[in-house]
């Protein structure tokens, strides 16, 4: 029989290129797959829930994998972070039906951007939230992530090089999109169904070129409804952008749009 491991995964994002495993790159994947080599004596692959870009990093990230044999769910999490790097933790395992995939059976994402200006940051704030030199129009920003909710084709936020073939092609629905501030900080909540490669950081950086006076709503508007004029998305730093949330079960709320 077939066994299925379930693994949720945090990780700071700063020293990998990124989930996927690379050749001759320092990758979230490979450092996973050589730690569970360690553990069960021989390769194994691990599938995650989704690609984040370098320098993003993760709360729970969820992957699985099919190991040749089980071991109880605590001793899989100790032997792992007992082999993986400082910057990459097994938070959770568990042993689940072999119809489980990590990527496959998610309904949803949710990503927080973090912000700040102001008093310089310590340097393990600075690692994870994006130092601006003058403090944003809230208001302004507000106005600009409030077009981002509901469904629309979000092709004008995606990194070069995605895969949109298939039925869904470039369009995703958000569900939720959130700014909370406390002082000289400010987070920007992005829940939906899928995210397209680069897409939450393009939506931060278009909302904070309007909340700077760069450009205006109509263009954020043109680049949800397809228009070609004016400049592209510009892509927010990775360093900023957390993967917070994997969903398996809808949401409660989710089926409005906001």
């Amino acid at each position: 029989m077939r066994r299925r491991l379930r693994l949720t995964l945090a990780y700071l994002g700063t020293y990998f290129a990124g989930w996927q495993r690379q050749r001759g790159v320092r990758t979230v994947q490979g450092a996973v797959e050589e730690a569970l080599a360690q553990v069960f004596s021989q390769e194994i692959k691990v599938v995650g829930a989704g690609r984040t870009d370098a320098g993003v990093h993760a709360d729970a990230q969820v992957a699985h994998c099919d190991p040749p044999f089980t071991i109880p769910p605590a001793g899989v999490v100790a032997a792992l972070n007992a082999r993986l790097p400082q910057d990459v933790r097994v938070l959770q395992v568990q042993w689940v039906s072999p119809a489980f995939h990590a990527r496959r059976s998610a309904r949803g994402k949710r990503y927080r951007y973090r912000l700040a200006w102001g008093p310089v940051l310590p340097p393990w704030e600075g690692l994870r939230r994006l130092w601006l030199a003058q403090a944003p129009n809230l208001d302004r920003l507000f106005e600009a992530l409030a077009l981002f909710g509901g469904t629309h084709d979000f092709r004008a936020f995606a990194l070069s090089g995605h895969a949109g073939q298939g039925a869904r092609g470039t369009v995703r629905r958000l569900f939720l999109v959130r700014l909370r501030r406390r002082r000289f900080r400010a987070d920007i909540v992005l829940e939906g169904d899928g995210f397209l490669r680069g897409m939450a950081r393009r939506l931060v950086g278009s909302a904070l070129e309007v909340a700077r006076g760069a450009q205006e709503l109509d263009w954020l508007a043109g680049l949800l409804s397809g228009a070609e004029d004016g400049p592209p998305a510009p892509t927010a730093k990775a360093h900023g952008l957390t993967l917070e949330k994997v969903f398996y079960r809808v949401p409660q709320g989710w089926g409005v749009n906001l």
